[in-house]
């Protein structure tokens, strides 16, 4: 999947400054207000870095910028439970971008974006209920999953030309 030509210091080192741009993404997407009145529907730039570095560096480089970007957002920008939120999420997330990128043709990543999208959208719905104990969240899950293909499909679209871009520079 990842460029495996990449000597390992250049390798670590994309993966800091890829580390770095998530988390000042996720960082400054935390001080932005809702675009909707509705909890939990944000754009999630984040996630184009995920799938850059999925594409870019392999699956198991991408999970570690993920797993840093989340434990480090939540101590910069949030508390204990948005660690659990943001776990869940991005592990359902991540999960779907190492399944389908296998079998979804990197033409389509917005697709593939989406879906993982909905996936996080799913998690962090399901870390709710199970925090909360209040299964009525469900009620949201429509709103959630249309959400969720929009911005999917925007932050897909974006990481194509990311990588593109990256590739062109040999990155």
């Amino acid at each position: 999947m990842g460029d495996r030509s990449l000597s390992k210091t250049r390798r670590l080192a994309l993966m800091a400054v890829l580390t770095a741009i998530a988390l000042g993404i996720f960082m400054l997407e935390a001080q932005l207000p809702s675009p909707v009145p509705i909890p939990g529907v944000k754009l999630g730039l984040a996630n184009i870095i995920t799938l850059t570095a999925m594409l870019i560096l392999g699956r198991r480089e991408a999970g570690v910028i993920l797993l840093l970007r989340i434990v480090m957002g939540a101590m910069f920008a949030g508390s204990p439970s948005t660690l659990i939120f943001s776990a869940m999420g991005g592990v359902f997330a991540y999960l779907c971008m190492c399944l389908l990128t296998r079998f979804i043709p990197e033409e389509r990543l917005w697709a593939t974006s989406a879906v993982s999208a909905v996936a996080h959208n799913a998690g962090q719905l399901l870390a709710s209920i199970l925090v909360l104990r209040t299964p009525g969240l469900l009620v949201y899950a429509p709103v959630l999953a249309v959400s969720g293909v929009i911005t999917g499909v925007f932050t897909g679209v974006a990481a194509k030309y990311l990588v593109r871009a990256l590739r062109r520079l040999r990155l």
